[in-house]
């Protein structure tokens, strides 16, 4: 196995100036935080959102001193329609419109099926399968009547492959590859353009707390350079999706994998 050193971070190139973007779970140091801020780099305003106030506010403050003016945070608990209607309508009133939503909120966990209950089972579809709808349907309601828009949902290389102890994960980002496909068709008469990205390992504090060393150490062996992604390699390719070098991709999953399903 070849062991490739992780690249240089790439800057920005203003891709998306002028645009206004929401981003769910972008309170941590995983996908969404990296997201806020390569969309940040890229000239949007963003509004970052996340299920946990205090690393929202602490976060939203971090980036505020980058790039004062161009960020807010707006609380939310993506299983619930009351809070995920309050959060895109605080995008229209703080920004006037909506360009880019980017799903990011999911929830993993590991037990086998055997002993999955069902709360386990329900939690995890309903936090990353059904809060997808229900922002997609958010998003797809805003935009419709502007002009067009962009949304990039964040599925999983598990969606494709199987394995042991994340039957609830594979099924919910499987489900999320399905509905981006489906809105994708629908969205095309608003001229908004819906796409995913299935990251493969992607190595982040809170997946290091939650993960055992050995799992860790056993994934990373099966990928093609010998390393996982960085966070912001996966925000790289979101950013790809919501600018207009992407402009006649939509309903298109994307790996972002050194291993292909």
């Amino acid at each position: 196995m070849t062991d490739v050193e992780s690249p240089a971070y790439v800057p920005g190139h203003g891709l998306l100036r002028g645009r206004t973007a929401v981003v769910t779970a972008a309170a941590g140091t995983g996908i969404g935080g990296a997201t806020a801020r390569r969309l940040l780099e890229e000239g949007a305003r963003v509004l970052i959102s996340d299920a946990h106030p205090r690393r929202l506010k602490e976060h939203e403050a971090a980036l505020g001193r980058e790039f004062p003016g161009a960020v807010t945070a707006v609380p939310c608990d993506v299983t619930d329609e009351t809070q995920v209607r309050a959060l895109f309508d605080a995008a229209a009133a703080t920004h006037g419109r909506l360009d880019i939503v980017v799903n990011n909120a999911g929830l993993g966990g590991t037990s086998t099926l055997v002993d999955m209950t069902d709360e386990q089972w329900t939690r995890v579809l309903d936090v990353t399968l059904n809060g997808t709808f229900r922002c997609t349907r958010a998003a797809l309601r805003a935009m419709r009547g502007t002009g067009g828009g962009v949304i990039v949902n964040n599925a999983s290389v598990v969606g494709w492959r199987a394995q042991a102890g994340q039957a609830h994960y594979a099924a919910a980002k499987a489900g999320v590859m399905a509905l981006t496909r489906c809105a994708a068709i629908e969205a095309a008469a608003f001229g908004v353009r819906i796409n995913a990205v299935a990251p493969s390992l992607v190595t982040h504090p809170h997946l290091e707390k939650v993960t055992s060393a050995g799992l860790l150490a056993e994934l990373t062996e099966r990928e093609a350079f010998g390393r996982s992604a960085l966070p912001w390699e996966v925000a790289n390719v979101i950013v790809f999706l919501a600018s207009g070098y992407s402009s006649y991709m939509t309903g298109e999953v994307v790996a972002v994998s050194s291993r292909h399903p």
